[in-house]
């Protein structure tokens, strides 16, 4: 049975698993199929698992209960997140047949309420990179103009959804690997809060940013996707045991009287004229719905980039240093003694952008440099946080671009790490502050989509919710569908 995704969200789906429209069997079929017409040009999963997601899907369809709005409906999964059994690489050559003996939380509760995963997408290497081109194994297009890149590190999540691969999927988020992504493939990319989501069974870059969100095509799929992730979870140190509310239970009211600001900072030298010419009139829309709209400043925004590259390339020295050859992985072949194993396996089985990160995370954290640089990061991020919370005293949102630019094009980055870096300068400050982020399509330059992010205050996604979808209702962006849509 052929499946066009683009004509069928989450709800449409779940009810026609309930009314017998069609089985979950055929819905996986479908998924599995549409990856085998399009991943040659998309190049978004790495690798699928045809035989147990057809054995679970019957599994559903057997068991006959549709309760949950998931159930029977089939997903991707971002290479870093563990399934216990299945390669999980973190598209890198250092992990190379790796198959966990555990899965990740998220896995487990996706698992439990029925949904199912199809197979694992494309990343940056350990998720360090903007342009899913770090990748050992593969480079991920873009759904719009396969010219042009995915974002990243999840673009391979992202470009899975924006071609209808998949109904959703679930990326990670460090400094922007979901929202950039979902800005530069015109879909819904949700980073929540910090500790709303378990990490456990994500592999760590920075445990302190690290967070695991969903990507779909529309605002009320995000949010269901999000009432079956979130949650307390004693496996994860860094879990947040707070009340997890329905997200979707303020979808289509009215946002008159809520308060939005725009910082300047976010409109500042660098952003593109088109991109911020298309945000602006999506902020002039929220105000035709009736928000008020101010322009706020928050003004350690300049210093983000930086803080956050020492402070997320300390943690990610640290937390790479399990990767030595020993207990699983790639191992250098021709080591002959174990200083040789640490040594070849980590300078073969390593890209250069990790090796990058873990040098200027090493030093950062180094007796003669953490004083200038660490200690210095780790105060700008104290201040980043204060002025975020000075703004929502008085606001119930902030908005802005997503990104400085649309996609840009192959190869035309991969070799200039400051500009890529530079790329995430927008939503870097959210993850130094532990935020909810959503970036939702606002329009399109040249026929490339244009990301407008929503950021809310702490464990408040169901605010951020309930602005993006009376915005999508009220544009209907969500209906132009990219080329590759014509295959199915």
């Amino acid at each position: 049975m052929t499946f066009n995704f683009f004509d069928h969200d989450l709800a449409a789906l779940h009810q026609g698993l309930k009314d017998g429209q069609f089985t979950a069997q055929e819905l996986v079929q479908g998924s599995l199929d549409n990856i085998a017409k399009t991943n040659d040009q998309l190049q978004s999963f790495l690798n699928t698992n045809p035989d147990l997601a057809l054995e679970q899907a019957k599994a559903v369809d057997e068991d006959g209960n549709f309760a949950h709005p998931l159930a029977g409906i089939p997903l991707g999964l971002k290479d870093n997140i563990a399934t216990k059994g299945l390669p999980t690489t973190a598209a890198s050559k250092i992990l190379e047949g790796f198959k966990p003996v555990y899965d990740a939380t998220v896995v487990d509760k996706l698992r439990d309420q029925g949904a199912i995963s199809v197979g694992k997408t494309n990343m940056d290497e350990f998720a360090m990179g903007g342009s899913t081109e770090s990748s050992h194994y593969q480079k991920t297009t873009n759904a719009w103009d396969s010219s042009k890149v995915p974002g990243g590190s999840s673009g391979g999540s992202g470009a899975a959804v924006a071609a209808g691969q998949v109904p959703f999927a679930l990326g990670s988020d460090t400094g922007g690997s979901i929202r950039q992504p979902a800005a530069f493939n015109g879909i819904v990319g949700m980073k929540p809060t910090y500790g709303r989501v378990s990490r456990f069974g994500l592999f760590a870059m920075a445990s302190s940013l690290d967070q695991i969100g969903p990507f779909t095509r529309k605002v009320q799929d995000n949010a269901t996707v999000l009432n079956a992730l979130a949650g307390f979870d004693p496996k994860d140190s860094t879990s947040a045991e707070v009340e997890v509310p329905d997200f979707t239970a303020n979808l289509g009211k009215d946002i008159k009287g809520l308060k939005v600001a725009v910082p300047k900072e976010y409109f500042s030298e660098g952003i593109e004229d088109g991109v911020a010419k298309t945000v602006r009139a999506g902020i002039e829309q929220l105000k035709a719905l009736g928000a008020t709209v101010d322009e706020v400043s928050l003004p350690h925004t300049k210093y983000g980039v930086a803080a956050y590259y020492i402070l997320m390339s300390s943690e990610a020295s640290s937390n790479l240093q399990r990767y030595d050859g020993i207990r699983y992985g790639f191992r250098a072949p021709d080591a002959k003694t174990l200083e040789e194993v640490y040594v070849k396996t980590r300078s073969e089985g390593f890209g250069d952008e990790v090796k990058r990160r873990i040098m200027l995370g090493t030093f950062s954290l180094s007796a003669g440099a953490y004083d200038a640089f660490f200690k210095k990061a780790a105060q700008i991020r104290t201040l980043m946080i204060q002025d975020f919370n000075q703004v929502f005293e008085n606001y119930d949102l902030i908005v802005g671009p997503t990104t400085p630019t649309v996609a840009y094009g192959l190869g035309t980055e991969i070799d200039d790490p400051k500009a890529m870096y530079l790329g995430d300068v927008l939503t870097i400050p959210v993850n130094l502050a532990g935020l909810p982020g959503l970036s939702i399509n606002a329009g399109f330059v040249d026929g490339l989509p244009v990301g407008m992010q929503l950021i809310g205050k702490a464990f408040d996604e169901a605010t951020v919710y309930q602005a993006a979808y009376a915005f999508e209702q009220a544009t209907r962006l969500f209906e132009k569908k990219p080329a590759i849509a014509d295959e199915y």
